[in-house]
């Protein structure tokens, strides 16, 4: 991207620039040494890469902004631990610096750079610029770095992207005084276990939430339903011979937990998790999401939902922990068909709450919330007493609001939409957030208007048209 940057310069720009990389074990003296070389030569555009590995770049990052950028040099920096950015940029450098991140890699950015258009595809393996592992003609489809490709690659990630650049960071911030609570692990080399730990628990959490609301959800029971009335007996058997979906459900929770102690080996406090949860948020890895309640009329106070921006990291960890739950005692003893029946209905549900938090996330970073309260737009989610709105849009200064539901599902059904045409939750909505303006289901088949007011729109194509609003 700097080189990038260097060639999208006029040539009179070109010849005052320079590119150059900080090795592992440089200081800012260094890269001050270098700095002045350039200067003399009349040099007035430095690109450096990797400057985070300069252990003393957090601490003395005001050189660039107190010497060289007074004296008329542009200096762009770039570097790997995104979090030692964000210390820099709110101490040494504070308001003097702009901050782009680039953490982030949404489906559009995905799709225009690998050819690739199946937002479950994202799902699986999306986060990085790297392709999975599905496509198996693809020569590049083995390789060791492939994203998000098992368990023990996605591991290896979280090792060395993320409790590395954590710690380094709070290492070289201080004197490492913003180990804060954390200091103890890192102390005792526990501290990468640990934000693995945190990491895995927060997504056998939304696992656990997948199992507890949309598998013993009404999408359920409308499955059985239709299977009831399956004109094929075969089908028809297979459907009322299946394992209560209660005792399933709870046979599960129980698995989950079983599992999860049995793998504590650190002793994480909450201080702990609430620490490495607000360094996971700075690395871009982590975006709280509004959710906002409505109860008769009127609004509550909000909550929040956690959206992770990496949805590979997420599915292949959730992917792993249901199917080594599915191999538990109970669970071999049941026939096959109950057991692929199981493991696909949870799967399936996952990936449709993982599509929820995609559209959500995307939808928020391309609308930042509003400054102030007469103009910009808000997205949040909404709760009823019954019921939800998966997104909501809110155009502060026109007073009027896009109310959606989200599906991983190719097929239009009239019951996706059936909270969208409630009249009482319709009423509410714009008593306390403003006219409707259109009412939308995300899905992942054609765009079409159906009869009853609600727009259909494929959620792909929306997804990618994204950057050009």
């Amino acid at each position: 991207m700097l080189q990038q940057a260097v060639l999208e310069m006029t040539a009179e720009e070109r010849s005052k620039a320079a590119y150059f990389k900080v090795r592992d074990g440089d200081t800012l003296d260094d890269v001050a040494h270098r700095l002045d070389a350039l200067e003399a030569e009349g040099i007035r555009y430095v690109l450096i890469d990797k400057i985070t590995l300069a252990k003393d770049f957090i601490d003395g990052a005001s050189l660039f902004s107190d010497v060289y950028a007074m004296s008329g040099m542009k200096i762009v920096l770039s570097g790997t631990d995104s979090l030692g950015f964000w210390m820099s940029v709110n101490q040494e450098l504070f308001d003097r610096a702009y901050l782009f991140h680039t953490s982030f890699v949404p489906f559009r950015e995905y799709s225009r750079l690998l050819g690739i258009e199946d937002i479950d595809e994202y799902i699986r393996y999306g986060g990085l610029l790297k392709r999975g592992h599905a496509d198996f003609d693809d020569p590049r489809a083995n390789e060791p770095d492939a994203s998000f490709k098992d368990e023990e690659s996605t591991r290896l990630y979280i090792d060395t992207a993320i409790a590395r650049n954590i710690q380094h960071s709070l290492a070289c911030c201080r004197d490492g005084r913003y180990f804060r609570h954390l200091r103890e692990l890192y102390e005792a080399d526990e501290l990468t276990n640990a934000i693995n730990r945190v990491i895995e628990d927060m997504n056998r959490e939304f696992l656990v939430s997948v199992i507890t609301r949309d598998f013993k959800s009404a999408d359920l029971g409308v499955a059985k339903n239709a299977m009831r009335s399956e004109r094929n007996p075969t089908r028809r058997r297979i459907l009322s011979d299946m394992m209560d979906i209660g005792s399933v459900t709870a046979e599960l929770m129980r698995y989950l937990d079983i599992r999860n102690a049995d793998r504590q080996t650190v002793k994480v406090t909450e201080d702990h998790v609430a620490e490495i949860r607000e360094y996971l948020e700075k690395l871009d890895l982590l975006v709280p999401c509004q959710v906002r309640h409505v109860s008769r009329g009127r609004e509550l106070s909000p909550t929040e939902q956690v959206l992770f921006a990496q949805p590979g990291m997420r599915y292949c960890q959730v992917e792993a922990l249901a199917k080594s739950m599915l191999k538990d005692a109970t669970f071999l003893r049941s026939n096959p068909a109950e057991r692929s029946s199981v493991s696909e209905r949870i799967l399936e549900n996952v990936r449709g709450r993982m599509l929820e938090e995609i559209v959500l996330l995307e939808t928020m970073a391309a609308n930042p919330r509003p400054r102030d309260i007469f103009e910009g737009r808000e997205v949040f989610k909404l709760m009823f007493e019954s019921g939800e709105f998966d997104m909501v849009v809110r155009d502060l200064k026109t007073g009027t609001c896009e109310i959606c539901e989200i599906k991983h599902s190719r097929e239009a059904v009239d019951e996706q939409f059936r909270h969208l045409v409630d009249s009482d939750k319709c009423a509410q909505v714009e008593r306390l957030f403003g006219r409707i303006s259109a009412r939308k289901v995300y899905y992942r088949g054609p765009s079409f208007s159906h009869p009853r007011g609600v727009d259909y729109v494929n959620v792909e194509n929306y997804l990618q048209r994204m950057g050009d609003r």
